[in-house]
């Protein structure tokens, strides 16, 4: 009785194991744990089932496959671009791209490799871009062609659920011919500058003698004492020998003395 005991215990525990072990095994391939900034496009037998998480996640074992989305912002180095300019120079130009996943399914289905897709999407459009304007605009408004490509990237990518939320222009190299002359360039606007500034400076100065000029006219006692302030300055240098106008001005009441002496003799 004993031995026939043993031995349905026996063919019940050799069944009994495999079959929990089987079941432990399904458990483990059916359960997926994802983060709450990761998603799971499920497919079952190979057709596009539903979207799932974050959280627990249970699949059919051999049924149902899933792919994992990672939902966070993608920081993307887009690799230097020999570009031509409008008005015929040759730059390199890199640039950095941040872009984010919003639709799962779409990043999914619709494009094989949505990080290869957008990084050579990235390089053709930063050279497309850039070279439809010169050399001053791309170093002087980087702004606005940051917006330009980012609006156009955003444009094409929104097929394949990626939101492209900002483009930076990082670097513009440019040769040493072309990098002496813009400092020739620039050196040559900032004597510009300064001829302007020095003529304008000539003509407030002529206007304010002229206005000068004219207020000392109308009294000949003001220019005489102009005079003997000048005098009084000049007098407090040490040079050796000066040289001071003398206006006719002063000479004119001694000479209309002597003329009239003369005529009374």
């Amino acid at each position: 009785m004993s031995t026939s005991f043993n031995f349905g215990v026996g063919i019940f525990g050799s069944v009994l194991l495999p079959l929990l072990v089987l079941l432990i095994v399904i458990a483990v391939n059916a359960i997926r744990i994802l983060r709450e900034y990761e998603r799971a496009v499920v497919f079952q037998l190979g057709r596009f089932w539903k979207v799932k998480g974050p959280g627990l996640v249970l699949l059919i074992p051999a049924i149902q496959k899933m792919v994992r989305v990672d939902l966070r912002v993608v920081t993307m180095n887009v690799d230097p671009q020999d570009v031509i300019s409008r008005d015929n120079v040759s730059v390199k130009v890199s640039a950095v791209l941040f872009f984010r996943i919003i639709d799962p399914q779409k990043a999914i289905i619709q494009v094989e490799n949505f990080l290869m897709a957008t990084s050579q999407l990235a390089q053709t459009t930063l050279r497309v871009v850039l070279g439809k304007h010169e050399l001053d605009e791309m170093l002087a408004e980087r702004e606005r062609l940051n917006v330009d490509i980012q609006r156009i990237l955003d444009a094409q990518t929104d097929g394949w659920g990626i939101k492209v939320t900002n483009v930076e222009i990082k670097d513009i190299d440019l040769n040493e011919s072309m990098v002496r002359a813009i400092a020739r360039q620039a050196e040559a606007e900032r004597e510009r500058r300064a001829k302007v500034i020095h003529a304008e400076g000539e003509k407030q100065a002529a206007a304010a003698l002229l206005e000068a000029a004219q207020m000392l006219a109308r009294q000949p006692e003001a220019m005489q004492l102009r005079y003997l302030q000048t005098m009084t300055q000049v007098a407090g240098d040490r040079a050796s020998t000066i040289v001071f106008p003398l206006p006719l001005d002063l000479l004119s009441p001694l000479l209309s003395r002597d003329r009239t002496a003369a005529k009374r003799e």
